[in-house]
């Protein structure tokens, strides 16, 4: 499992580089043409890859850290029924939304984030939808848990929760990626709320409360009690997305924009943040002994041990 650990920390450090480089080429390289110019062939063509394939690595880099990690920590069937579901179920929402403006506003996507599905939703985009998502989800119910709240309260609340702090990231995301110079996506309706539609935000919580509610299902009643450092991976995901849109749209929007960002960081960043607190600085009982597969379960009663997930401690 420790070549695993290595990929996965290899893979963050991957995400939060692109996403690092794509800072500067939005924020210093673009704006100044007279250094494009300068660049030699070389430089050029490396220019042109980064900004055409940058936002595809930095997603596709950002997937694979949390499947990774999702892997890891909760086995490989929770790991596919929160992926494969999230992927399903935005994808569809945004194949909806662009086609119909439901339930996002009208909006169509622009090019940078890689081939498109029907030519109408990047590939990247569902991909975005689980990585994010699943550290929210993650985040919001390990943080619950150790309220000792009724299975069901936390449950719900996770899902609540984790759609909050899901839609709080737009805040800066869509300002970021759809009213700046150099948008990847852009609404083809005027937004009362800083651009953007009101609607776009009910669409983000809508659409992240169904597959986290989906997900649940498949993971059922049982406890993750995860550590604050196993919950460093979600945290720092989070929190470096938030950056990039945070830095963005500070950096080239009007003052106006100050207020969404506070908003994201006051749903979103702080919460996170309380939730990954309370997490405590160890894990209770695992979620090997407390989640059992579906093999298990229906084995119950009978004379066959449980089949459990297993869990690699950091």
């Amino acid at each position: 499992m420790k070549h695993l650990v290595t990929i996965e920390r290899g893979c963050l450090i991957g995400h939060s580089v692109s996403l690092a480089f794509g800072l500067a080429g939005l924020l210093l390289v673009l704006p100044n043409s007279d250094f494009i110019q300068a660049l030699p062939a070389f430089g050029m063509s490396a220019f042109g890859w980064s900004m055409a394939n940058g936002g595809v690595a930095y997603i596709l880099l950002g997937t694979i850290t949390v499947s990774l990690y999702a892997y890891r920590t909760f086995g490989v069937w929770r790991w596919l029924t929160f992926m494969l579901p999230t992927i399903m179920l935005s994808l569809g929402s945004e194949l909806l939304g662009t086609s119909t403006g439901f339930p996002f506003g009208a909006y169509g996507y622009l090019s940078g984030l890689g081939y498109k599905i029907a030519g109408l939703v990047p590939f990247t985009i569902p991909l975005s939808w689980f990585y994010v998502g699943m550290c929210c989800y993650v985040l919001a119910r390990a943080g619950l848990e150790r309220l000792k709240l009724p299975v069901w309260a936390t449950v719900v609340g996770a899902i609540t929760l984790g759609s909050i702090l899901l839609t709080a990231w737009d805040f800066v995301l869509d300002p970021a990626m759809s009213q700046t110079p150099y948008p990847f996506w852009e609404f083809k309706e005027a937004g009362a709320f800083f651009g953007m539609p009101y609607r776009n935000l009910s669409g983000w919580f809508g659409t992240g409360a169904i597959f986290m509610a989906v997900a649940s299902l498949f993971w059922g009643k049982g406890s993750l009690y995860l550590s604050r450092a196993q919950l460093m991976v979600p945290l720092a995901v989070y929190l470096i997305n938030f950056a990039f849109g945070a830095i963005i749209t500070i950096a080239q929007l009007d003052s106006r924009f100050w207020i969404p960002t506070a908003l994201s960081a006051s749903l979103g960043v702080i919460p996170a943040i309380a939730l990954w607190a309370m997490a405590g600085s160890t894990s209770t009982p695992t979620l090997a002994t407390s989640l059992q597969t579906p093999l298990a379960a229906a084995n119950r009663g009978a004379d066959v041990p449980p089949v459990t997930v297993g869990i690699s401690q950091k």
